[in-house]
């Protein structure tokens, strides 16, 4: 093993011996509401942070990078545009009521704020967002297990399936112990990480390649690269019409159903400070976004000049780790930092993978076999079962990412989707619209959820008009069925209907 490669791996091995300890430290929680939910004692910045953190999956160093390298400017800069207006708007809209309608009705999990806003008895609606939610976030948590095989194959040759093995025992282990308040931690700390990574390597790359001028004459000589209205393609420039556009800002509508995302709403222990969350937050995510474009417009440019190699398909998404390895070659201190930037690849995954473990977690434990199945379990024997879910889960996870010719960002688009058409309306009308009924939120998650399969599936296949983003028509299918059904069905009892006033006037 080179010197370049002994740094990398010092700085690697130190980032992850801190997320652990973070995960020890936090391994006392007295209950698995304090285990799913923190106990609601998470401070703004945390909040803000690691609500991102947890967003910004292996996509964000990776995903966009790659897209960018792959096609210019179109398809991945709508889709940030989409990302970082549903951000600001999921914290505008969603982040206050949700707090005080989740502590008003008592809930710590997503399916049981469902549940408990429609007094759901029979927990109807319990069982189907748990099933949705495990059905979409355990391929969701294996794009990430994924992201780290690649890393680790990519640097030191190791075997795929190794690396990814061996990444998800260290996040189990910090997740299974600390829960909630060790994920959100380890989050905030891992955003820090991020933000000096692609920082740095915006940075160093800009500069390899000869400045900012040769980035973009590069670009311009690539047919539709730097176009908003056309995609460059091996064969030319393609348009990027209307309907396209539409439907790549979609991914926007995603954040209004994301239960990790979510979640950290209803864990702030004041409200009153979700304006300063809600303003760190979208700050952050629009420069992140902005950065990781630009990391795949230079990375292009660095291929063109022989600096790294020339990359397709898939392997775009490590563009960045071949800027790392490049660096690492400039001696023990550029190294280290390349170390640096490589955790900073774990943090992108790590952060959302701790948080999706946690909310499948909450699902199979606390809203299937403890509420639904009305399991007498004590207290210590609900964290033995919570912590014994997420191993099951990441088991689960390694098993489908199996396959180093995964597609991250195609993992992550589907996932996105599903989040945001089952959850996406039925939050919104929860929030928002008073006479939303029980009937109306069942056959709303039910649809949308079964859209993003069809159209995925069965209709974008046709091609042309019909080969938009699944998520757009399921979520328009789930809020148009969850209207019609409501308004066919008998109106909430008074008892509901107080509670939906005090969340909103309180």
């Amino acid at each position: 093993m080179t010197t370049a490669s002994i740094c990398i791996l010092i700085a690697i091995v130190v980032y992850l011996v801190g997320v652990l300890s973070i995960g020890f430290r936090f391994a006392k929680n007295e209950s698995t509401s304090d285990f799913y939910l923190g106990g609601r004692k998470l401070g703004p910045l945390v909040t803000a942070m690691s609500a991102e953190a947890s967003d910004m999956s292996s996509y964000l160093l990776m995903g966009l990078p790659g897209l960018a390298y792959l096609s210019g400017v179109a398809d991945v800069g709508w889709t940030v545009i989409g990302l970082a207006a549903g951000t600001y708007l999921n914290w505008l809209l969603t982040a206050r009521r949700l707090r005080r309608y989740s502590q008003i009705t008592g809930s710590f999990t997503l399916p049981q704020f469902f549940s408990n806003r429609f007094h759901d008895k029979k927990n109807i609606l319990t069982i189907i967002a748990a099933i949705m939610i495990i059905v979409f976030f355990v391929p969701y948590t294996a794009s990430g297990f994924a992201a780290c095989g690649k890393l680790f194959n990519s640097l030191f040759g190791w075997n795929y399936m190794t690396a990814m093995i061996i990444s998800a025992i260290v996040i189990v282990c910090y997740t299974a112990v600390g829960g909630f308040m060790a994920a959100s931690t380890t989050d905030f700390i891992q955003s820090i990480i991020m933000t000096i990574a692609i920082l740095f390597v915006i940075i160093f790359s800009t500069v390899s390649v000869g400045g900012i001028g040769a980035v973009m004459e590069n670009a311009r000589e690539l047919p539709g690269y730097l176009s908003l209205t056309a995609t460059h393609t091996a064969a030319g420039a393609e348009p990027y019409g209307l309907l396209k556009i539409a439907s790549t800002l979609a991914w926007g509508l995603g954040y209004f159903g994301m239960p990790h995302i979510l979640l950290r709403f209803m864990a702030i222990n004041d409200e009153n400070k979700l304006k300063l969350s809600r303003r760190v937050a979208s700050i952050w995510v629009v420069i992140a976004m902005a950065v990781a474009i630009l990391i795949g417009l230079v990375g292009r440019a660095m291929s063109a000049h022989g600096l790294v190699a020339t990359l397709e398909g898939n392997n775009t998404e490590t563009i960045i780790v071949r800027i790392s390895d490049l660096l690492s070659t400039h001696g023990i201190i550029p190294a280290l930092m390349a170390g640096l930037i490589l955790a900073g690849i774990l943090a992108c995954t790590m952060s959302t993978a701790d948080s999706q473990l946690l909310a499948a977690s909450s699902s199979v434990s606390q809203n299937i076999l403890s509420e639904t199945l009305n399991l007498n379990l004590s207290q210590k024997g609900s964290m033995i079962i919570a912590r014994l879910t997420v191993v099951v889960i990441a088991i689960l996870g390694v098993f489908i990412a199996r396959n180093p010719d995964s597609s991250i960002f195609g993992i992550v688009s589907f996932a996105w989707a599903g989040f945001g058409a089952a959850f996406g309306p039925i939050m919104m009308c929860a929030l928002f619209w008073k006479r939303t009924t029980l009937p109306g939120a069942v056959a709303g998650m039910i649809s949308g959820g079964v859209m993003v399969f069809v159209w995925k599936y069965l209709i974008a296949p046709l091609g042309g008009v019909w080969s938009i983003y699944e998520l757009l028509p399921a979520f328009i299918v789930g809020i148009v069925v969850t209207i019609v059904i409501s308004l066919l069905t008998k109106a909430p009892g008074k008892d509901i209907e107080a509670e939906f006033e005090a969340a909103k006037s309180r």
